[in-house]
């Protein structure tokens, strides 16, 4: 009589209770459980062995096998292969998100060969960014109050030549600005034309300082514009408090996903709701009270220094009458007085 081994138990009820059931096809012997029936060889090597990885991740709440589902340029789609849970997720891509066109290069800059000082050039930015003037008024309003002849052509090289100047500013300063505590953050886009055709001002700005936190000049209104604006306001200021507010616009869906907690994202369905994206709109009529006496641009780089240069007086040198007199700047969190905001200009 043979004996079975002791080491050898039933591997599905434990139990050593056995005997042996002749041989498989392969030759290896087959033992029997007495108490549940169940029949194994246990020398027998696994014909399928499973896989030691996955091609793709596992399902978040199964942790089963899943299959991408869609694949798009920032993130991949997947869902679970198990129909009774058929769960849904994405995942970022470890791709370089391309930059806003806020982010454009800084040239050096120098007062060489400039004919009149710097407060006069200071005046002419004044009248063009907060008066919502033109260029060629511009000219008339320093002929009118300071006897100084400017061509409009000299005041635009001027916003050319300054607007580096600003966004160095600008970098510097927003580094001493936390917009982290703040509640809501708005997103919303309008459209500019440039040489007659419609480009695309995707907008961000925050609800309790109206500090504008970044934009990005867009010839389309797709995702991946909405993808390198959100994508940039996270890097420079992480998230806020309480949620980013957008309207139904499918392409801030998966960014805001992404980047923000995905929980904290409201789409507001109508101007009545307790929460709405009016906070932007408003900003964006101002915008076009200053856009639309310029007729639009005349080229895309144009466009985005000027848009640069408008939102830094709007950021850091425009007081706003919603704010006690302040600038989102100070609101912010920024010290600055009158005299410091001069210096600004003579430091950069």
């Amino acid at each position: 009589m043979k004996i079975v081994p002791s080491n050898v138990v039933c591997p599905r009820c434990h139990s050593a209770q056995l005997y042996r059931f002749g041989t498989d096809s392969k030759g290896f012997q087959r033992f029997q459980c007495r108490d549940c029936k169940r029949q194994f060889a246990p020398d027998h090597p696994t014909q399928h062995p499973h896989p030691t990885f996955r091609k793709y991740p596992d399902c978040p709440v199964c942790g089963k096998a899943t299959f991408l589902h869609h694949d798009h340029t920032y993130y991949s789609n997947y869902r679970c292969c198990d129909k009774k849970c058929n769960h849904s997720f994405c995942l970022p891509k470890d791709i370089q998100v391309k930059p806003p066109s806020s982010s454009f290069d800084s040239h050096p800059f120098s007062m060489k060969r400039m004919r009149h000082p710097l407060h006069v050039v200071l005046a002419a930015l004044n009248y063009y960014f907060i008066a919502n003037t033109t260029l060629r008024k511009t000219s008339q309003i320093l002929l009118a109050t300071q006897q100084i002849y400017i061509s409009h052509v000299t005041i635009s090289k001027w916003i050319r030549r300054f607007a580096p100047v600003f966004q160095l500013i600008a970098r510097r300063l927003e580094s001493l600005i936390i917009l982290s505590d703040s509640d809501e953050w708005h997103f919303d886009e309008t459209y500019v034309k440039i040489m007659g055709v419609n480009y695309y001002l995707w907008l961000a700005i925050d609800s309790e300082t109206r500090f504008v936190i970044d934009f990005h000049l867009s010839p389309c209104r797709d995702s991946d514009s909405a993808h390198s604006l959100l994508k940039s306001c996270s890097d420079k200021f992480g998230s806020p408090a309480s949620a980013v507010v957008s309207d139904r616009y499918f392409a801030y869906e998966q960014p805001a996903r992404l980047y923000f907690d995905p929980k904290r994202h409201i789409q507001v369905e109508d101007f009545q709701d307790d929460i709405s994206n009016n906070l932007i709109e408003a900003f964006n009529n101002q915008f076009k009270a200053w856009y639309k006496p310029k007729r639009g641009f005349g080229s895309f780089e144009s466009a985005n220094r000027l848009i640069s240069v408008f939102l830094f007086f709007y950021n850091f040198l425009r007081p706003h009458s919603s704010l006690s007199g302040l600038t989102p700047a100070q609101v912010a969190g920024i010290n600055s007085s009158k005299r410091n905001r001069d210096n600004w200009f003579l430091i950069a």
